[in-house]
């Protein structure tokens, strides 16, 4: 039986979805529900040293504002018969979805169904799509 349900939550539609699925899987459960925020960034980028301190500012702020716009609201959606544990991270959405899911023991990942175009998806793909083939555990996408 899941004892820990991780959940990524982007402030969209699908993902207010996918957390009321998990919510509803946690409850019957007795999970807890981790509610993962990933805003992108890539380490491999080529700075001056006051581009890096600025930088380094702006993803405090990103960090903030994710606390505030998407995980407040989230925390709240989720309501109060399961433990809930926010986090956000800046990093690759996939790969950090899955590295949370192990750094937590999560035995399942709960993700909504992104509105990307077909045209995006078709040349980067798809932040489920990627999830679901490099994922430790089982994933479960919420359209």
């Amino acid at each position: 039986m899941p004892k820990c349900l991780l959940v990524g939550v982007d402030g969209s539609d699908s993902g207010r979805r996918a957390l009321e699925f998990a919510r509803g899987r946690a409850e019957d459960l007795g999970a807890t529900l981790v509610l993962a925020h990933v805003i992108p960034w890539s380490p491999y980028s080529f700075n001056t040293p006051e581009e890096n301190e600025q930088r380094h500012a702006r993803r405090k702020a990103e960090l903030a504002a994710a606390e505030e716009q998407i995980l407040g609201p989230a925390r709240e959606l989720a309501g109060d018969k399961v433990e809930v544990v926010t986090l956000a991270k800046h990093g690759d959405r996939a790969e950090t979805l899955n590295d949370l899911a192990e750094e937590h023991g999560a035995d399942h990942i709960i993700v909504g169904r992104t509105g990307e175009s077909r045209l995006r998806s078709k040349f980067f793909g798809s932040v489920p799509s990627e999830l679901t083939m490099i994922a430790d555990v089982p994933v479960t996408v919420v359209p």
